[in-house]
């Protein structure tokens, strides 16, 4: 990687401290892991290579002229996917533009990130779906999942037998994904007539309900709006909170809303990779998942099926592991052998590898060396 620390590189990131998750499981983590330099990308500036996320000004960075540089564009969401006249769509530029986020106005968000990706020389994402819209901008498209080596307790632990029919249930995510437990509400509720159920829930205890930044929410109250078990436990999201507190469940869930509505689709729902699936096996932990086709793919490299589309789904595939202790703890070895072997952090450092040495193969024009006086 020689040639890379000659390149100067811009960073256009999520958050300027580089705290948010995105920067610190994606493009900081590998310079940092590499030892190189960058800096916080300035569009008056001239680089070889402007690294922007999808946090960043799109609206500016998509102008940036083609001849200063090589422009990868992160985009690891299903945003190609909203239908052209959802309310995100059509209203999420405007939030952006007045909130001082973007430059510039534009009304309708689908229309910008298009624009961004035929802009970019690279764009990077995170599933085969995304891969594929992402294609009619873009000819080189790459997907490179999150290192995940924040996630401490990396270590196959096997289930205990449950005690006193107690079922201890992780789940971690943003405080808007409590609503996706809708999707289980019925299948918890006839489980509960069998077990005690205790939910544990790893995540933001507050929250800024629009765009990050404006009006506090509480997350308790979503837990009362959505979930209608009775031991509820919240926890404060920290990467050792997440380790702890979810190794010492019986397994973990992955609920997702696969229902649209008339003007919203839950695209972004619907599109997430297997990324959060993947941390909980290589914690050691079975999880059951809504069936989506990251999480298809997923479960059936590792030889696991424990994806559900139905209520009738959800009781009889946890009943299965939770009956089964001998299932529980297979389901748990193959996920964590799966898990280690496509996304260990050697697996993705080759990749992020491999694109900065395409990147000066195929991109980056060669120096003209130094005139001698």
């Amino acid at each position: 990687m020689s040639v890379v620390n000659n390149l100067s590189i811009g960073y256009a990131p999520y958050s300027s401290d580089f705290s948010a998750p995105g920067d610190r499981r994606r493009f900081v983590y590998y310079a940092n892991s590499k030892a190189i330099d960058f800096e916080i990308a300035k569009p008056e500036n001239e680089y070889d290579i402007v690294y922007v996320t999808h946090g960043a000004d799109i609206t500016l960075w998509s102008k940036y002229d083609k001849s200063k540089a090589v422009i990868v564009y992160e985009l690891i969401d299903s945003y190609l996917a909203w239908p052209v006249f959802s309310f995100y769509g059509l209203f999420r530029g405007l939030a952006k533009y007045l909130s001082g986020k973007h430059k510039y106005c534009q009304l309708n968000s689908k229309k910008s990130i298009e624009s961004m990706c035929r802009r970019a020389d690279i764009v990077i994402c995170s599933t085969e779906e995304q891969k594929n819209d992402i294609r009619r901008y873009c000819d080189d498209v790459r997907i490179i999942l999150d290192v995940k080596s924040e996630y401490h307790n990396y270590k196959m632990t096997l289930q205990p037998k449950l005690n006193n029919n107690e079922l201890n249930i992780a789940w971690e995510g943003v405080p808007g994904n409590i609503k996706s437990f809708t999707v289980i509400r019925d299948a918890l509720s006839i489980l509960s007539k069998q077990y005690q159920i205790n939910l544990h829930l790893i995540t933001a205890l507050k929250y800024k309900k629009y765009m990050n930044k404006y009006v506090t929410k509480h997350t308790i109250n979503e837990v009362k709006k959505y979930i209608d078990i009775k031991n509820v436990y919240l926890y404060q999201w920290n990467e050792l909170t997440v380790s702890h507190i979810s190794s010492a469940c019986d397994f973990a869930i992955i609920p997702i809303d696969l229902n649209n509505t008339p003007f919203f689709a839950n695209a972004l729902d619907k599109g997430k990779p297997e990324d959060k699936l993947l941390i909980f096996w290589l914690m050691g932990l079975p999880a059951v998942v809504s069936e989506t086709p990251p999480h298809l793919r997923a479960m059936k490299g590792a030889g696991v099926s424990m994806a559900c589309s139905t209520t009738n789904d959800w009781v009889s595939t946890i009943k299965d592991i939770v009956d089964n202790k001998t299932k529980r703890n297979q389901s748990a070895k193959k996920g964590f052998a799966y898990a280690s072997r496509v996304n260990s952090e050697e697996r993705i450092i080759s990749l992020w590898d491999d694109l900065f040495e395409d990147i000066e193969r195929f991109h980056i024009p060669p120096r003209r060396p130094e005139t001698l006086t």
